[in-house]
């Protein structure tokens, strides 16, 4: 069957579709996309500013003025919290006028937990819009007041970086409408989580950079410290030989050892320990070195070196004070005087054993006036005498285990035939303590009578 439809000229369709693509679109509108893309340039502009400096005090001024165009508002501030106080204050403001907001910070205007809208925030960790804040009874006036300022809307919101509260920022009145809105909410907030990373950030710097400082600090501290020390830590005179270790808990200790010739033919050994720990102990123990090499110059009796350096400590930074013993050994007899100072007792090592050596004590130098006395003694052939700081007895290993002074006495019977006693105990104090940190210096001296 044959076809007996005859072409046709057809008129041509129209484009439905495109008419469909074309949507009216008020100026309103394009205001408000305009304004989101323009917000969304300066939050990313921000973010750079974040990372161009470290300058805290530079980077919240930059941040906060942005913010504040941004957001087209009179004022704006940050209040910082202060964790030791548990409290906020005023860090940064701005107002139309500088002089008024720098009113805030020398005031220095400071709010408790949960009073002012502020400190509900910071207590609750919750953001807040506020159309009227005078008709919120938690609004506090009296920085309104001392700026003479009239706060009206705001909002607020809490600054939480890793370590917690930072504190809060505040944006205040915008200036072509009556309130804030809820993108205006959204945007500070966003604004808000770059002013905490700011803030951590340049935190994290300056604690850096202190700390960095302060290590420098420990470093010149322990090469001024180990300064004092004798320069060699063993030395033989006539028929005695003496030997040392020095073991600081961290870089700078309190523990103080000196080898002296009082007067010819003499040895003088003293042995310390000050109270505290740091940088407060290693300049009260370098004041100590000074006065005790200065005080027993030409002096052959401890109790007289120990008097008149007690005087001389009197006058010592409240809880500042020494235990020390005191040998002066005559390296040709094997004579020997001992004063001690509230320090723990030496052990007397000879043929027949080990000796505790509780001698008469007095009290810890620079406390109270006293009269300090002395006891004699003396050496035998191979005698030795270990003098040593609470340092030693007191290590402790992983498990918080005390090695005590009777475990260091019983490792002192058993091992004393060891040619150096000072190293045997270094070694035993290392695999006792097994890797835990050490909590206290540790000071030991051998005198060895040949």
């Amino acid at each position: 069957m044959k076809n007996n439809i005859k072409n046709k000229s057809v008129p041509p369709k129209k484009d439905k579709d495109k008419d469909k693509d074309k949507v009216a679109v008020s100026a309103v509108y394009l205001r408000n996309i305009e304004k989101k893309v323009e917000d969304l340039e300066t939050i990313i502009e921000v973010s750079s500013i974040i990372s161009s400096t470290l300058d805290y005090s530079k980077l919240i001024s930059l941040i906060m003025e942005k913010a504040k165009h941004i957001m087209q508002a009179e004022a704006c501030s940050i209040l910082q919290y202060d964790k030791e106080s548990n409290k906020l204050f005023f860090e940064f403001a701005i107002t139309g006028e500088r002089v008024t907001s720098n009113l805030l910070l020398k005031e220095r205007v400071t709010l408790d937990m949960g009073q002012g809208i502020a400190g509900w925030v910071a207590e609750h960790l919750e953001p807040v819009i506020i159309e009227d804040v005078y008709l919120d009874e938690r609004f506090y006036r009296e920085a309104d007041e001392l700026n003479n300022f009239k706060t009206k809307s705001l909002i607020a919101v809490p600054l939480v970086g890793r370590r917690g509260l930072l504190g809060v920022a505040m944006i205040i009145n915008p200036k072509d409408k009556s309130h804030f809105s809820d993108y205006d909410a959204g945007i500070f907030q966003t604004f808000c989580v770059q002013i905490s990373a700011a803030i951590e950030n340049s935190r994290f710097h300056t604690e850096s950079v202190q700390m960095e400082k302060f290590r420098q600090g420990l470093e010149i501290a322990s090469v001024l410290q180990k300064s004092f020390l004798p320069e060699n830590p063993a030395f033989t005179k006539g028929n005695l030989h003496v030997s040392a270790a020095n073991i600081p808990a961290e870089k700078i200790g309190g523990d103080i050892y000196d080898f002296i010739e009082p007067v010819n033919g003499s040895i003088g050994v003293l042995v310390g320990d000050v109270s505290g720990k740091g940088i407060s102990a290693a300049l009260y123990m370098a004041k100590i070195i000074s006065d005790f090499r200065y005080k027993s110059k030409t002096i052959e009796y401890p109790e007289v070196v120990f008097n008149r350096l007690n005087v001389g400590l009197s006058n010592s930074p409240m809880g500042m004070f020494l235990t020390a013993a005191y040998f002066i050994v005559d390296v040709n007899t094997g004579q020997f005087t001992v004063s001690a100072a509230g320090h723990p007792p030496f052990l007397w090592i000879s043929n027949s054993g080990v000796k505790i050596m509780d001698i008469p004590s007095g009290p810890p130098l620079g406390i109270i006036q006293y009269e300090y006395t002395s006891s004699g003694f003396t050496l035998q052939s191979g005698d030795r005498l270990l003098i040593l700081t609470d340092g030693v007895f007191d290590a402790k290993n992983k498990i918080g285990e005390r090695l005590g002074f009777g475990r260091l006495v019983a490792y002192v019977k058993e091992h004393r035939e060891k040619e150096s006693l000072v190293q045997a105990i270094v070694d035993y104090l290392h695999d006792f303590s097994n890797g835990a940190e050490t909590s206290d210096d540790i000071t030991l001296v051998e005198l060895k009578w040949k």
